[in-house]
């Protein structure tokens, strides 16, 4: 048994491949990001920083965290948040292609403190002479408290 042939359509009629090869672009160099949050949820908060590279957030954790950035300016922008928001810090810098830039980001001892501490090297946290001393008027709330019940 044969099949009649199907006729032949004319070249403008027959169908055009849907894909079309799109020329290769070339992505942009790449650096790194070597951000640390320094402290611990047991030593700073619950919540980790927020950190914005040039306007967009990324998340982190508490820690070392490598992030890989388009070669460029970057504007690093973070804070921290609990019942108000605290320790901002911003930073500006260069990344050149295949780079790594080390920033180290510290928050302050308590939300009262306006300001975060930033920069390439390890920071020491703000607010620390405010932190001990409330932790002295805690201390000796404490303790006058136990003599005078003990003296009554």
């Amino acid at each position: 048994m044969s099949y009649p042939q199907q006729p032949q359509q004319p070249p403008q009629f027959q169908q055009q491949p849907q894909f079309q090869q799109q020329p290769q672009q070339a992505q942009p160099p790449m650096g790194m990001l070597n951000l640390t949050i320094q402290g611990s949820v047991m030593t700073s908060s619950f919540i980790p920083p927020t950190v914005h590279l040039n306007g967009y957030p990324v998340r982190v954790k508490y820690g070392r965290n490598d992030i890989p950035v388009f070669a460029g300016p970057l504007h690093i922008d973070v804070h921290c948040q609990w019942m108000r928001t605290f320790g901002r810090a911003a930073l500006d810098c260069t990344i050149q292609p295949n780079q790594a830039v080390p920033v180290f980001y510290a928050s302050p001892m308590h939300q009262f403190a306006n300001e975060g501490s930033i920069g390439h090297s390890k920071v020491k946290r703000k607010g620390m002479g405010f932190f001990i001393g409330l932790m002295a008027v805690i201390a000796v709330g404490v303790i006058l408290s136990i003599v005078g019940a003990v003296l009554s």
